[in-house]
């Protein structure tokens, strides 16, 4: 009888620890990623780096989905609802998801200027470069 507890109680927190194993690599996010599509380069952009922030959460760049275009998953690719031209139901295409036309604004000029920290966005080519394919 001890020995089938036993058993049981190593099964269930060898489960425990799988799960969270799983669950940290869920969180974890994919490293670092290029944005692609714009004529003057990729963006390189450092998941990792972003996340481990203090003030950052995933919502922070990943927002809840609209009712017209719920998402697949918690968290996406920004790129996967808001493409290089907004197509319907979606109204904001991706260069203006993350900085206004001029990069005076928006989700990264934003928060690079509020925090101080990166590559300022002016000129564009700070973030955008053509060896980012």
């Amino acid at each position: 009888m001890k020995r089938t507890i036993v058993a049981a109680l190593m099964i269930i927190a060898v489960g425990f620890v799988f799960s969270g194993t799983l669950l940290a690599q869920a969180q974890k996010g994919p490293g670092v990623v290029i944005l692609k599509g714009n004529p003057m380069g990729g963006v390189k952009f450092d998941h990792t780096k972003h996340q481990a922030a203090a003030t950052n959460k995933c919502d922070t760049c990943h927002h809840a989905s609209k009712p017209a275009k719920p998402m697949k998953a918690a968290q996406e690719d920004c790129q996967d609802c808001h493409t290089k031209a907004a197509a319907a139901p979606m109204k904001t295409n991706a260069m203006n998801a993350f900085h206004t036309a001029m990069a005076k604004g928006g989700l990264c000029v934003d928060c690079h200027a509020k925090t101080g920290k990166g590559p300022k966005p002016s000129p564009c080519t700070n973030c955008h470069k053509k060896e980012n394919v």
